[in-house]
């Protein structure tokens, strides 16, 4: 808890006035409830009856509690995704990593401080695929008198990307399970809920997007999206970046956004064309041969007295392969860097990590044609155990980890190339442990194994600097004479390219159990995941704080 003191003076006497206290209070009651989307009606599983759920407001610097509580079948967990959580990973949230789940009719005191983090990210349930409707906003506003390094904006407006299926999710993962194929991808895309006008539905549920000639709103965009990496786009209007991931940008403008699943961009939109209504368009991008969904989500820009029957003004989308779009998005990316707010690059590196990211197919005699799609990093496919880590980790549990993830491939091969015969992968639940403080420089590198794939990927705990990306094998002698150590951009969630590498730097002074995994939600089941393990440093004020007494247990 953050409290401060304020003080009158009177007769001579300092005497308390009053004592504020920075504290964020939410109750998250999840809830199944019916909805109707694409002219059908299924159940959900929501938080407080809404689809998105509710937004978190709160300051940096805020403790944020949040009291939720499961009324649904399933087990339930919440990931405030991008929350740095320092020392308090008991509240990060994925199942099984820092936490058992939350189990039906039970509920847990999520507890944490936002501090040093200003900005827009997301928050979701972490096991399974319940966050395809299990999803909402996180809005960190500055501290109290400090202003935004940009223009102050006349509105702010918050826009939740996701995606919909007219099946039930949880059945979807299960039946891909069960078969070892791929899972059905989903049949729209939403902004805000709506999938806008779509075929064989009379209904045009959009979204709308009011605004007012001449005045400047801050768009809050956020892909909450499973498994698909999307383009955002608004007819005749560009958008100027100024922050990704809660992390202040440099200022560029741009007329499409791009973002992978758990990604955001904030963005000033000058409402400075003429009266009428404008598409808003999230199309998905897939430069590879893995199937999408291809229908494209709508909504509307309208400006205020724009007259009724008046004609939308249509957008051009993206090519769903439109590498050049996210490869010039991605580039355009720095850190603000300022006296306030200094990009802190680690310039040494203790740990020097080569990850190689994939999917392959094992074997599998159950399954529906004797094999089964399997994801890997360096050639190991994580299995969830059935204690969390990270109380298996602060209690001295043996037998539920090992800490020997491989920092490197025990073999190497030609990652883009022609793939090796019989690299069969190996199960296991590995951590790759750190000392406090400890630095490190991380390459991730896509392998062509089964098919090259763009991998949206995200490390808990702790911000990263973007200090490299490529496409084919990262060369260790000259890529990183390329590297951007001076302004890269921080964030927590990064897009490795199709047949690319990416490299990121982090500082492990967050102790704890931190997963690292892609973000789209199939490869994620399949096993592309790890975890760090960051060990405390000295003192009480490095070291991880003790578990909370209503810890769920599994």
């Amino acid at each position: 808890m953050v409290c401060w003191f304020r003080t009158l003076l009177f007769i001579s006497v300092l005497v308390p006035a009053f004592v504020e206290c920075r504290i964020r209070h939410y109750h998250f009651n999840v809830v199944v409830k019916n909805a109707t989307k694409l002219c059908s009606t299924k159940p959900i599983v929501t938080v407080n009856g809404k689809f998105p759920g509710p937004r978190l407001y709160a300051r940096e610097g805020d403790n944020v509690l949040v009291r939720l509580t499961n009324h649904v079948q399933y087990n339930v967990t919440i990931h405030w995704h991008g929350v740095r959580q320092l020392r308090t990973g008991w509240s990060d949230g994925p199942a099984y990593i820092t936490q058992c789940p939350i189990q039906p009719g039970q509920n847990f005191l999520y507890n944490f401080t936002l501090t040093g983090q200003r900005g827009t990210l997301l928050w979701h349930a972490h096991i399974s695929w319940l966050r395809s409707t299990v999803h909402g906003a996180i809005v960190i506003l500055p501290k109290k008198g400090v202003p935004y390094p940009f223009p102050k904006p006349y509105k702010e407006k918050v826009i939740v990307l996701g995606e919909w299926w007219k099946a039930d999710t949880e059945a979807v993962v299960n039946q891909a399970t069960q078969t070892g194929l791929p899972p059905n991808i989903s049949d729209a895309h939403t902004i805000n809920g709506h999938p806008g006008p779509v075929p064989n539905c009379s209904s045009d549920d959009a979204h709308t997007l009011h605004v007012e000639t001449g005045k400047t709103y801050l768009l809050r965009v956020i892909n909450a999206a499973v498994n698909d990496e999307l383009f955002f786009k608004i007819a005749n209007h560009n958008l100027t970046v100024v922050e990704v991931d809660a992390c202040y940008t440099k200022p560029f403008e741009t007329d499409t956004l791009f973002l992978g699943p758990g990604q955001t961009t904030t963005a000033l939109l000058k409402a400075d064309q003429g009266i009428g209504k404008y598409l808003i368009a999230i199309s998905p991008f897939m430069d590879t041969i893995v199937a999408v969904d291809n229908l494209t989500g709508i909504g509307y820009l309208r400006y205020n007295h724009t007259l009724a029957f008046t004609p939308t003004t249509f957008v051009a989308i993206p090519a769903v392969n439109a590498t050049p779009v996210t490869s010039v998005f991605s580039d355009s990316l720095r850190s603000l860097n300022s006296k306030q707010y200094p990009a802190n690059v680690p310039l040494t590196i203790d740990h020097s990590l080569f990850f190689t990211i994939g999917v392959g197919i094992n074997p599998c005699a159950t399954c529906f044609n004797g094999s089964r799609a399997v994801a890997a990093i360096n050639n190991v496919s994580f299995v969830m155990p059935t204690t969390a880590i990270l109380q298996a980790h602060y209690y001295g549990i043996n037998g539920v980890f090992t800490d020997d993830f491989p920092a490197k491939p025990a073999i190497p091969f030609n990652y883009t190339g022609t793939p090796p015969s019989g690299l069969q992968t190996m199960n296991g639940t590995k951590v790759y442990r750190l000392a406090y403080n400890s630095t490190v420089q991380l390459v991730i590198q896509g392998n062509t194994i089964i098919a090259p794939e763009s991998h949206p990927t995200h490390l808990h705990g702790s911000n990263f600097f973007v200090v490299g990306r490529g496409v084919g094998n990262f060369d260790p002698e000259k890529d990183p004479l390329k590297f951007n150590l001076v302004d890269p951009v921080e964030r927590n969630t990064v897009s490795v390219p199709t047949a690319g590498w990416t490299a990121i730097r982090f500082r492990a002074d967050n102790p704890g159990v931190w997963f690292f995994h892609c973000h789209l939600e199939v490869h994620t089941t399949w096993g592309l995941k790890m975890a760090f393990l960051v060990e405390n440093g000295k003192g009480p004020n490095e070291s991880i704080e003790p578990p909370p007494s209503d810890l769920p247990k599994c």
